[in-house]
């Protein structure tokens, strides 16, 4: 499965199952947090980021809360996303 896992204006196109409220938290936290001098992870658990993805393949879509806006590109996939029928679900505010 592919979704995307999106947190403000950041976002992550995932493989892997679509997260619970509390796996998103705890993905958004590990990929979105730079640490100086650890190497690059490009998967958490049993997840990893696609580079490299149809917009067709989403089957999830998943929003942490944060304090930057959605970007406009991003909007709009989750506007076409929802048009197909794929479920949009929130966390709750402030569970970052």
């Amino acid at each position: 499965m592919v979704g995307i896992l999106v947190h403000g204006n950041n976002h992550f196109i995932l493989s892997g199952p679509e997260p619970t409220e509390e796996e998103a938290i705890r993905i958004a936290r590990e990929f979105s947090v730079v640490q100086i001098g650890a190497p690059v992870a490009n998967s958490f658990e049993q997840w990893e980021i696609r580079n490299r993805e149809l917009r067709e393949n989403l089957e999830w879509a998943v929003v942490v809360p944060a304090d930057a806006e959605i970007a406009p590109g991003v909007s709009q996939l989750l506007g076409e996303l929802a048009d197909r029928g794929v479920v949009i679900r929130a966390c709750a505010d402030g569970c970052w």
